[in-house]
């Protein structure tokens, strides 16, 4: 099977209302590192107006941030066929990478600073509270230690055995405990979770869940390639390898960074530094 005949749809959780801190940007990376491989994208909108059965079709789901309002919106929306639809995606292993304000609504409930709890799907085991009003938010650069067991491993294989690390930007109120799910990482720089056990997001499945904004891909083009590749080979149910592109502009970004932030990944590194 040549790239042409290769297709993938990715399914968008609802782009008008969750899609806060340039979120759609992981959209966008995924769709453009797809073409440029050959394959054909349709990328289908999961909002108001769609169905159970476009959820069905969705070999990657994408999930962007919201504010409380629109994330209450939503949940309105979730209900039903369309939820239980989601529920199985996730469960089958459909790959996705839901940031901020969707790793609450897979959640068991988001409690905001003003309002009523706001019920989630409780796919993930973790809760997320705002801690209240006079809480300052957790803004700023976040780099994470990737340490999902096999989302750890399929990494390093990747990036010839290196350990993984994650760069981005978070900015939440919110604060999230896990349960039994497994964190995604734990945290080099900034806040994480909840800024008191050095966790950060949450791997379940083929899920990845994460506080970390950007877009979180256009920093860290190898997990773009992960969801890609992970989608192709569930999809045609054979083993699929991705052409190399040049990511030597976003790498060398990415040391930049690192390098402002007085981080050397050779030497072992402090929880929740700020």
């Amino acid at each position: 099977m040549n790239n042409q005949e290769l297709e993938l749809n990715i399914g968008w959780l609802y782009p008008q209302l969750m899609s806060t801190y340039g979120d759609r940007g992981n959209v966008i990376l995924i769709e453009k590192r797809s073409l440029w491989r050959g394959y054909k994208v349709n990328i289908i909108p999961l909002d108001q107006n769609a169905t159970a059965a476009d959820i069905c079709r969705a070999d990657l789901i994408v999930g962007g941030g919201a504010q409380d309002r629109q994330q209450g919106s939503v949940m309105q929306d979730l209900q039903g066929k369309k939820a239980d639809a989601l529920r199985s995606k996730i469960e089958n292993g459909t790959p996705g990478i839901f940031t901020c304000g969707s790793p609450q609504i897979l959640g068991h409930y988001y409690e905001p600073v003003i309002g009523q709890r706001i019920q989630g799907l409780g796919i993930l085991d973790l809760v997320s509270v705002h801690p209240g009003k006079n809480t300052q938010r957790c803004i700023g650069n976040l780099v994470v230690e990737v340490t999902a067991t096999l989302l750890s491993e399929d990494f390093k294989e990747m990036l010839g055995g290196a350990t993984p690390y994650l760069v981005g930007f978070e900015n939440h109120g919110g604060l999230t405990k896990l349960g039994t799910t497994e964190a995604l990482g734990k945290v080099v720089y900034g806040v994480g979770n909840n800024g008191k056990d050095g966790t950060e997001g949450a791997f379940y499945r083929n899920s990845i869940a994460t506080y970390s904004h950007g877009p979180l891909l256009s920093k860290n083009p190898f997990v773009a390639d992960w969801l890609i590749q992970t989608a192709l080979r569930l999809k045609y149910e054979q083993p699929i390898s991705l052409s190399t592109l040049n990511d030597s502009l976003a790498m060398k970004g990415r040391q930049v960074m690192l390098e402002r932030l007085g981080i050397n990944l050779s030497t072992p590194v402090v929880l929740d530094k700020k």
